[in-house]
């Protein structure tokens, strides 16, 4: 990683494009209160925004990032295709329409957002960004909840490996295979629910003690322990106290010992809701 001009660090991706080491996740924000939360985390720092169509949002992101007076081209706009796009030419509408919403030229990094197998059109999905790519309409291209086969697939098809696969990864699952799976490919791992949502180990003896050895909140070891692993975290909050102690975790280092016994909150069983890659369909 290497220090932005904000002091917050970034990654180098695949493609050459960096993204910061930290993002802001927008879901289920909307309306003028999603409109306020948003420009207050931009406010504090953030340079990543993280949307998507099922998201409902892409106009208020739009809106947030106007509202801030930030140059265009010092935030990141993500956003996402959905399921019943994954057709060729309903994926290339699809990022299209999202651009239109966002009132944007250019979509910095966009995602397939899941891959829903049994239906088999992630392929002609991911052939859509690749030629969005080329275009120049898409700077950045990745997938989301992609497993190793999946991404073989796409990569095998297409000779495009994506930037970055987002995927479910907190403490509760923890995900070791997937991040081994990424680094041997040289695809940057991106975390939804960084925190665990309801599962969140704040109350944890492995999360207190490192809190309370760094001087930090929970939240912020949490955060640091994905730092460490190398993963791109995308907290949401509407808090902008919050906002700003999820930006701040960049001045302490968790040891050894402590990014292990965190990683053994894990649990087998550890998924929010099941959502499983393989079976999971989200339209």
């Amino acid at each position: 990683m290497a220090p932005d001009t904000a002091g917050i660090p970034t990654y180098t991706l695949n493609d050459g494009t960096t993204l910061p080491a930290i993002g802001f996740g927008t879901y289920p924000l909307s309306d003028e209160d999603g409109i306020a939360a948003i420009v207050t985390a931009l406010e504090a720092g953030y340079r990543l925004l993280d949307t998507a169509v099922n998201y409902g949002n892409e106009e208020e992101v739009g809106e947030a990032l106007r509202r801030s007076g930030l140059p265009r081209d010092e935030v990141q706009v993500a956003s996402k295709i959905p399921g019943r796009h994954h057709g060729y030419d309903d994926a290339i509408a699809s990022v299209l329409d999202s651009l239109k919403r966002l009132r944007l030229e250019q979509m910095d990094l966009h995602l397939i957002h899941w891959p829903n197998p049994r239906h088999g059109k992630y392929v002609e999905a991911w052939r859509a960004l690749v030629q969005l790519q080329k275009d120049g309409l898409v700077k950045s291209i990745g997938v989301s909840n992609f497993t190793e086969e999946h991404l073989t697939r796409i990569i095998e098809d297409t000779g495009v490996t994506p930037s970055v696969n987002q995927i479910e990864l907190h403490p509760r699952f923890p995900q070791q295979e997937m991040l081994a799976v990424h680094e041997r490919l040289g695809i940057r791992t991106e975390a939804w629910s960084p925190m665990g949502k309801r599962r969140a180990p704040l109350d944890e003896p492995a999360v207190i003690s490192a809190a309370e050895a760094h001087g930090v909140t929970p939240g912020q070891v949490i955060l640091r322990w994905h730092v460490q692993l190398g993963s791109l975290a995308i907290p949401k909050s509407t808090s902008p106290e919050r906002q700003r102690q999820n930006l701040d975790v960049f001045g302490f280092e968790l040891t050894d010992d402590e990014m292990t016994a965190i990683s053994a909150l894990g649990e087998s069983a550890g998924r929010l809701f099941g959502g499983d890659p393989d079976t999971h369909e989200e339209m």
